[in-house]
Protein backbone atom coordinates (compact mmCIF):
# COMPACT_ATOMS: atom_id res chain seq x y z
CA UNK A 1 0.00 0.00 0.00
CA UNK A 2 1.41 3.39 -0.98
CA UNK A 3 1.90 5.74 1.94
CA UNK A 4 -0.03 9.01 2.28
CA UNK A 5 1.55 11.72 4.44
CA UNK A 6 0.32 15.21 5.37
CA UNK A 7 2.61 17.96 6.68
CA UNK A 8 0.77 20.83 8.41
CA UNK A 9 2.62 24.05 9.13
CA UNK A 10 1.18 27.13 10.87
CA UNK A 11 1.75 30.25 8.76
CA UNK A 12 4.10 32.60 10.67
CA UNK A 13 3.06 30.90 13.89
CA UNK A 14 4.01 33.35 16.64
CA UNK A 15 2.65 36.36 14.76
CA UNK A 16 -0.50 34.45 13.73
CA UNK A 17 -1.21 33.32 17.26
CA UNK A 18 -0.79 36.83 18.67
CA UNK A 19 -2.92 38.22 15.81
CA UNK A 20 -5.73 35.74 16.43
CA UNK A 21 -5.83 36.74 20.09
CA UNK A 22 -5.93 40.45 19.24
CA UNK A 23 -8.61 40.05 16.61
CA UNK A 24 -10.77 38.21 19.17
CA UNK A 25 -10.37 41.27 21.40
CA UNK A 26 -11.45 43.67 18.64
CA UNK A 27 -7.91 44.93 17.98
CA UNK A 28 -6.26 45.42 14.54
CA UNK A 29 -4.96 42.31 12.79
CA UNK A 30 -1.17 42.31 12.97
CA UNK A 31 -1.03 40.21 9.80
CA UNK A 32 -2.42 43.14 7.78
CA UNK A 33 0.03 45.84 8.96
CA UNK A 34 3.86 46.09 9.22
CA UNK A 35 4.43 44.18 12.46
CA UNK A 36 6.66 41.63 14.11
CA UNK A 37 7.12 39.55 17.22
CA UNK A 38 10.40 40.47 18.87
CA UNK A 39 12.22 41.46 22.01
CA UNK A 40 13.05 44.75 23.65
CA UNK A 41 15.04 46.86 21.13
CA UNK A 42 17.10 48.23 24.05
CA UNK A 43 18.48 44.76 24.74
CA UNK A 44 21.01 42.95 22.59
CA UNK A 45 18.86 39.85 22.62
CA UNK A 46 15.97 41.69 20.95
CA UNK A 47 15.51 40.15 17.49
CA UNK A 48 12.68 39.68 15.00
CA UNK A 49 11.19 36.26 15.73
CA UNK A 50 8.31 36.46 13.23
CA UNK A 51 7.12 39.14 10.79
CA UNK A 52 4.00 40.00 8.82
CA UNK A 53 3.86 40.03 5.02
CA UNK A 54 3.58 43.87 4.98
CA UNK A 55 6.72 44.03 7.16
CA UNK A 56 8.53 41.73 4.73
CA UNK A 57 7.98 44.35 1.99
CA UNK A 58 10.23 46.72 3.96
CA UNK A 59 13.05 44.18 3.82
CA UNK A 60 12.64 43.09 7.44
CA UNK A 61 14.10 39.65 8.02
CA UNK A 62 13.61 37.04 10.72
CA UNK A 63 16.59 37.01 13.09
CA UNK A 64 17.70 40.59 12.57
CA UNK A 65 17.89 43.02 15.55
CA UNK A 66 14.67 44.86 16.32
CA UNK A 67 16.60 48.15 16.24
CA UNK A 68 17.60 47.47 12.62
CA UNK A 69 14.02 46.56 11.70
CA UNK A 70 12.81 49.87 13.15
CA UNK A 71 15.29 51.77 10.97
CA UNK A 72 13.78 50.08 7.93
CA UNK A 73 10.20 50.72 9.08
CA UNK A 74 9.82 53.36 11.85
CA UNK A 75 6.07 52.59 12.14
CA UNK A 76 6.69 48.87 12.72
CA UNK A 77 4.40 47.46 15.43
CA UNK A 78 6.42 45.25 17.77
CA UNK A 79 4.83 42.82 20.20
CA UNK A 80 6.72 40.80 22.81
CA UNK A 81 6.91 37.01 22.79
CA UNK A 82 4.29 35.19 24.86
CA UNK A 83 5.29 31.54 25.23
CA UNK A 84 2.28 30.70 27.38
CA UNK A 85 0.04 31.76 24.48
CA UNK A 86 2.16 29.83 21.98
CA UNK A 87 1.93 26.64 24.02
CA UNK A 88 -1.85 26.99 24.32
CA UNK A 89 -2.30 27.60 20.57
CA UNK A 90 0.10 24.79 19.66
CA UNK A 91 -1.82 22.31 21.78
CA UNK A 92 -5.15 23.35 20.25
CA UNK A 93 -3.73 23.15 16.72
CA UNK A 94 -2.27 19.69 17.31
CA UNK A 95 -5.48 18.42 18.91
CA UNK A 96 -7.41 19.20 15.71
CA UNK A 97 -4.71 17.61 13.54
CA UNK A 98 -4.66 14.46 15.68
CA UNK A 99 -8.43 14.07 15.29
CA UNK A 100 -7.94 13.48 11.54
CA UNK A 101 -5.26 10.78 11.58
CA UNK A 102 -4.38 7.50 13.31
CA UNK A 103 -0.73 8.58 13.73
CA UNK A 104 0.63 12.10 14.32
CA UNK A 105 4.22 13.25 14.85
CA UNK A 106 4.89 16.63 16.46
CA UNK A 107 7.77 17.99 14.40
CA UNK A 108 8.00 21.37 16.17
CA UNK A 109 5.77 23.75 18.10
CA UNK A 110 3.96 24.72 14.87
CA UNK A 111 4.41 21.68 12.59
CA UNK A 112 3.07 18.13 12.53
CA UNK A 113 3.16 15.13 10.22
CA UNK A 114 0.07 12.96 9.82
CA UNK A 115 0.26 9.41 8.49
CA UNK A 116 -2.98 9.08 6.54
CA UNK A 117 -2.09 5.70 5.01
CA UNK A 118 -5.07 3.35 4.91
CA UNK A 119 -7.70 6.03 5.53
CA UNK A 120 -9.09 6.07 1.98
CA UNK A 121 -12.45 4.62 3.07
CA UNK A 122 -12.89 7.50 5.54
CA UNK A 123 -11.19 10.18 3.43
CA UNK A 124 -11.43 9.18 -0.26
CA UNK A 125 -10.12 12.56 -1.50
CA UNK A 126 -6.85 13.59 0.25
CA UNK A 127 -6.93 17.14 -1.14
CA UNK A 128 -10.52 17.69 0.02
CA UNK A 129 -9.56 16.29 3.45
CA UNK A 130 -6.60 18.67 3.68
CA UNK A 131 -8.90 21.61 2.88
CA UNK A 132 -11.35 20.41 5.53
CA UNK A 133 -8.54 20.24 8.11
CA UNK A 134 -7.12 23.63 7.13
CA UNK A 135 -10.52 25.33 7.22
CA UNK A 136 -11.43 23.77 10.58
CA UNK A 137 -8.26 25.20 12.15
CA UNK A 138 -9.00 28.64 10.69
CA UNK A 139 -12.64 28.57 11.73
CA UNK A 140 -12.10 27.36 15.29
CA UNK A 141 -8.71 28.86 16.17
CA UNK A 142 -8.50 31.96 13.97
CA UNK A 143 -5.17 31.32 12.21
CA UNK A 144 -4.13 29.73 8.94
CA UNK A 145 -1.97 26.74 8.02
CA UNK A 146 -0.44 25.25 4.90
CA UNK A 147 -0.88 21.55 4.17
CA UNK A 148 1.52 19.52 2.04
CA UNK A 149 0.50 16.09 0.73
CA UNK A 150 2.73 13.33 -0.62
CA UNK A 151 3.92 9.75 -0.18
CA UNK A 152 6.74 10.56 2.28
CA UNK A 153 7.64 13.13 4.92
CA UNK A 154 10.26 14.93 2.84
CA UNK A 155 7.97 15.62 -0.12
CA UNK A 156 5.03 16.53 2.12
CA UNK A 157 7.17 19.11 3.92
CA UNK A 158 8.52 20.48 0.64
CA UNK A 159 4.94 20.80 -0.62
CA UNK A 160 3.77 22.72 2.44
CA UNK A 161 6.53 25.28 1.81
CA UNK A 162 5.12 26.19 -1.62
CA UNK A 163 2.98 29.32 -1.96
CA UNK A 164 1.64 30.67 1.37
CA UNK A 165 -0.52 31.38 3.32
CA UNK A 166 -3.61 29.20 3.77
CA UNK A 167 -2.86 26.78 0.93
CA UNK A 168 -2.95 23.05 0.17
CA UNK A 169 -0.28 21.64 -2.15
CA UNK A 170 0.61 18.19 -3.42
CA UNK A 171 4.05 16.90 -4.37
CA UNK A 172 3.68 13.29 -5.46
CA UNK A 173 6.69 11.51 -7.02
CA UNK A 174 5.40 12.05 -10.56
CA UNK A 175 5.16 15.81 -9.83
CA UNK A 176 8.81 16.19 -8.74
CA UNK A 177 10.26 17.19 -12.16
CA UNK A 178 7.69 19.96 -12.70
CA UNK A 179 7.22 21.25 -9.14
CA UNK A 180 10.51 20.64 -7.31
CA UNK A 181 13.41 20.37 -9.75
CA UNK A 182 13.18 23.97 -11.04
CA UNK A 183 13.62 25.32 -7.48
CA UNK A 184 17.03 26.56 -6.27
CA UNK A 185 19.02 24.13 -4.13
CA UNK A 186 18.54 26.52 -1.18
CA UNK A 187 14.90 25.37 -1.12
CA UNK A 188 15.86 21.75 -0.47
CA UNK A 189 15.57 20.47 3.08
CA UNK A 190 18.98 20.04 4.80
CA UNK A 191 20.84 22.07 2.15
CA UNK A 192 22.54 24.78 4.23
CA UNK A 193 24.74 27.66 3.15
CA UNK A 194 27.98 25.68 3.23
CA UNK A 195 26.48 22.93 1.06
CA UNK A 196 25.00 25.52 -1.30
CA UNK A 197 28.41 27.11 -1.80
CA UNK A 198 30.02 23.73 -2.53
CA UNK A 199 27.27 22.88 -5.00
CA UNK A 200 27.61 26.29 -6.66
CA UNK A 201 31.29 25.59 -7.30
CA UNK A 202 30.24 22.31 -8.93
CA UNK A 203 27.86 24.17 -11.23
CA UNK A 204 24.75 22.95 -9.42
CA UNK A 205 22.15 25.67 -8.93
CA UNK A 206 18.75 23.91 -9.00
CA UNK A 207 17.35 20.85 -7.27
CA UNK A 208 17.07 19.27 -10.72
CA UNK A 209 20.81 19.80 -11.30
CA UNK A 210 21.45 18.08 -7.99
CA UNK A 211 19.11 15.18 -8.78
CA UNK A 212 20.89 14.50 -12.07
CA UNK A 213 24.40 14.82 -10.61
CA UNK A 214 26.75 11.86 -10.12
CA UNK A 215 26.39 10.63 -6.53
CA UNK A 216 30.09 9.80 -6.27
CA UNK A 217 31.02 13.37 -7.20
CA UNK A 218 28.76 14.66 -4.42
CA UNK A 219 30.23 12.15 -1.96
CA UNK A 220 33.75 13.29 -2.85
CA UNK A 221 32.92 16.89 -1.95
CA UNK A 222 30.20 16.56 0.73
CA UNK A 223 30.75 13.00 2.01
CA UNK A 224 27.62 11.25 3.32
CA UNK A 225 25.69 14.53 3.38
CA UNK A 226 26.11 14.74 -0.39
CA UNK A 227 24.43 11.35 -0.80
CA UNK A 228 21.58 12.48 1.48
CA UNK A 229 21.06 15.64 -0.60
CA UNK A 230 21.03 13.59 -3.81
CA UNK A 231 18.37 11.29 -2.34
CA UNK A 232 16.28 14.24 -1.18
CA UNK A 233 16.59 15.89 -4.62
CA UNK A 234 15.16 12.69 -6.09
CA UNK A 235 12.35 12.55 -3.52
CA UNK A 236 13.80 9.55 -1.67
CA UNK A 237 12.90 9.38 2.04
CA UNK A 238 11.94 6.29 4.04
CA UNK A 239 11.58 7.91 7.49
CA UNK A 240 8.37 7.02 9.32
CA UNK A 241 5.90 9.23 11.15
CA UNK A 242 6.87 8.76 14.80
CA UNK A 243 3.99 9.21 17.28
CA UNK A 244 6.38 9.37 20.24
CA UNK A 245 9.29 11.83 20.31
CA UNK A 246 12.77 10.34 20.38
CA UNK A 247 14.56 10.46 23.69
CA UNK A 248 16.57 13.64 24.09
CA UNK A 249 20.30 13.24 23.54
CA UNK A 250 21.07 16.24 25.69
CA UNK A 251 19.54 19.06 27.73
CA UNK A 252 21.09 22.51 27.70
CA UNK A 253 20.53 26.20 28.21
CA UNK A 254 22.44 29.36 27.34
CA UNK A 255 22.00 33.09 27.80
CA UNK A 256 23.35 36.29 26.30
CA UNK A 257 24.17 38.65 29.15
CA UNK A 258 22.93 42.30 29.14
CA UNK A 259 26.54 43.46 29.59
CA UNK A 260 29.79 41.62 29.00
CA UNK A 261 31.06 39.70 32.03
CA UNK A 262 34.58 40.75 33.01
CA UNK A 263 35.34 38.26 35.79
CA UNK A 264 34.53 34.80 37.11
CA UNK A 265 32.60 36.47 39.92
CA UNK A 266 30.39 38.21 37.34
CA UNK A 267 29.74 34.88 35.64
CA UNK A 268 29.07 32.76 38.73
CA UNK A 269 25.41 33.78 39.33
CA UNK A 270 24.63 33.41 35.60
CA UNK A 271 26.27 29.98 35.53
CA UNK A 272 24.35 28.92 38.65
CA UNK A 273 21.00 29.90 37.13
CA UNK A 274 21.84 28.01 33.95
CA UNK A 275 22.80 24.91 35.93
CA UNK A 276 19.62 25.09 38.01
CA UNK A 277 17.54 25.36 34.84
CA UNK A 278 19.28 22.40 33.18
CA UNK A 279 19.10 20.27 36.33
CA UNK A 280 15.39 21.03 36.87
CA UNK A 281 14.73 19.82 33.32
CA UNK A 282 16.81 16.70 33.94
CA UNK A 283 14.84 15.91 37.09
CA UNK A 284 11.54 16.55 35.32
CA UNK A 285 12.60 14.09 32.60
CA UNK A 286 13.88 11.62 35.27
CA UNK A 287 17.28 11.59 33.58
CA UNK A 288 20.83 11.69 34.92
CA UNK A 289 23.64 13.51 33.09
CA UNK A 290 26.90 11.68 32.38
CA UNK A 291 28.80 14.56 30.77
CA UNK A 292 28.72 18.33 31.30
CA UNK A 293 29.75 20.90 28.70
CA UNK A 294 30.31 24.63 29.27
CA UNK A 295 30.30 27.03 26.32
CA UNK A 296 31.62 30.60 26.19
CA UNK A 297 31.05 33.20 23.50
CA UNK A 298 33.39 36.17 23.85
CA UNK A 299 32.57 39.78 22.98
CA UNK A 300 34.34 39.29 19.63
CA UNK A 301 31.83 36.42 18.94
CA UNK A 302 34.53 33.73 19.13
CA UNK A 303 33.11 30.58 20.76
CA UNK A 304 34.79 27.75 22.62
CA UNK A 305 33.74 24.94 24.95
CA UNK A 306 35.06 22.30 27.35
CA UNK A 307 33.39 19.13 28.58
CA UNK A 308 34.04 16.54 31.28
CA UNK A 309 32.49 13.22 32.30
CA UNK A 310 31.00 13.15 35.79
CA UNK A 311 32.41 10.53 38.19
CA UNK A 312 28.90 9.04 38.23
CA UNK A 313 25.67 10.15 36.48
CA UNK A 314 23.80 12.84 38.40
CA UNK A 315 21.22 15.63 38.24
CA UNK A 316 22.16 17.46 41.44
CA UNK A 317 22.32 21.23 40.94
CA UNK A 318 25.23 21.43 43.38
CA UNK A 319 27.29 18.75 41.62
CA UNK A 320 26.66 20.10 38.14
CA UNK A 321 27.27 23.72 39.16
CA UNK A 322 30.58 22.86 40.82
CA UNK A 323 31.61 20.85 37.76
CA UNK A 324 30.57 23.66 35.41
CA UNK A 325 32.43 26.26 37.47
CA UNK A 326 35.60 24.18 37.28
CA UNK A 327 35.21 23.93 33.50
CA UNK A 328 34.58 27.68 33.22
CA UNK A 329 37.72 28.49 35.20
CA UNK A 330 39.77 26.27 32.90
CA UNK A 331 38.14 27.63 29.75
CA UNK A 332 38.03 31.42 30.29
CA UNK A 333 40.92 33.36 28.72
CA UNK A 334 40.37 36.56 30.70
CA UNK A 335 38.61 38.58 27.99
CA UNK A 336 34.98 39.87 28.15
CA UNK A 337 32.27 37.21 27.85
CA UNK A 338 29.00 37.81 26.01
CA UNK A 339 27.28 34.42 26.32
CA UNK A 340 27.40 31.43 28.66
CA UNK A 341 25.94 27.99 28.06
CA UNK A 342 25.68 24.69 29.97
CA UNK A 343 24.71 21.35 28.41
CA UNK A 344 24.15 17.90 29.90
CA UNK A 345 24.68 14.86 27.66
CA UNK A 346 25.12 11.07 27.91
CA UNK A 347 21.72 10.92 29.58
CA UNK A 348 20.54 7.82 31.44
CA UNK A 349 17.29 7.00 33.16
CA UNK A 350 17.34 7.74 36.90
CA UNK A 351 16.17 4.20 37.62
CA UNK A 352 19.17 2.67 35.85
CA UNK A 353 21.82 1.17 38.16
CA UNK A 354 24.87 3.36 38.85
CA UNK A 355 28.29 1.79 39.24
CA UNK A 356 30.31 3.41 42.05
CA UNK A 357 33.85 2.82 43.16
CA UNK A 358 34.40 1.57 46.71
CA UNK A 359 35.79 4.89 48.00
CA UNK A 360 32.98 7.11 46.67
CA UNK A 361 30.12 4.87 47.78
CA UNK A 362 29.63 6.38 51.23
CA UNK A 363 29.82 9.97 49.96
CA UNK A 364 27.47 9.24 47.06
CA UNK A 365 24.78 7.61 49.18
CA UNK A 366 25.06 10.27 51.86
CA UNK A 367 25.70 13.86 50.77
CA UNK A 368 24.66 13.33 47.13
CA UNK A 369 21.31 11.83 48.12
CA UNK A 370 20.77 14.76 50.49
CA UNK A 371 21.42 17.19 47.62
CA UNK A 372 18.92 15.37 45.42
CA UNK A 373 16.18 15.52 48.04
CA UNK A 374 16.85 19.25 48.50
CA UNK A 375 16.71 19.86 44.73
CA UNK A 376 13.40 18.02 44.40
CA UNK A 377 11.94 20.02 47.29
CA UNK A 378 13.01 23.27 45.59
CA UNK A 379 11.47 22.08 42.31
CA UNK A 380 8.16 21.38 44.03
CA UNK A 381 8.08 24.82 45.70
CA UNK A 382 8.83 26.58 42.41
CA UNK A 383 6.18 24.60 40.53
CA UNK A 384 3.57 25.62 43.10
CA UNK A 385 4.56 29.21 43.84
CA UNK A 386 6.67 30.32 40.85
CA UNK A 387 10.36 30.53 39.97
CA UNK A 388 11.02 33.44 42.33
CA UNK A 389 9.47 31.76 45.37
CA UNK A 390 12.81 30.34 46.52
CA UNK A 391 16.29 31.50 45.58
CA UNK A 392 19.81 30.52 46.51
CA UNK A 393 21.54 33.01 48.79
CA UNK A 394 24.33 33.60 46.28
CA UNK A 395 21.80 34.71 43.67
CA UNK A 396 19.92 36.89 46.16
CA UNK A 397 23.05 38.72 47.26
CA UNK A 398 24.04 39.23 43.63
CA UNK A 399 20.62 40.72 42.85
CA UNK A 400 20.78 43.03 45.87
CA UNK A 401 24.26 44.23 44.88
CA UNK A 402 23.15 45.10 41.35
CA UNK A 403 19.91 46.75 42.44
CA UNK A 404 21.80 49.13 44.71
CA UNK A 405 24.05 50.41 41.94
Amino acid sequence: MERLIFHIDVNSAFLSWESARRVSQGLPDLREIPSCVGGDPKKRTGIVVAKSIPAKKYGIQTGEPVAMALRKCPNLVIVPSDFELYDKCSRAFKAICASFAPVMESFSIDEVFLDMTGTSLIYPDPVATAHELKDKIHRELGFTVNVGISTNKLLAKMASDFEKPNKVHTLFPEEIPAKMWPLPVSSLLMCGRSSQETLRKLGISTIGDLARCDKQLLAAHLKSHGILLWEYANGIDSSVVEPNPAQAKGIGNSTTMPTDALSIEDMKPVLLKLCESVCARLRKAHMYAGTITVEIKYSNFHSCSHQIALPSPDYSSTVIYETSLSLLQELWNGTPVRLLGVRATRLTDETAPIQLDLFSYQEHTGQTEKNRRLDKTIDAIRRKYGEGAIMRGSLLSHTDTHSSN
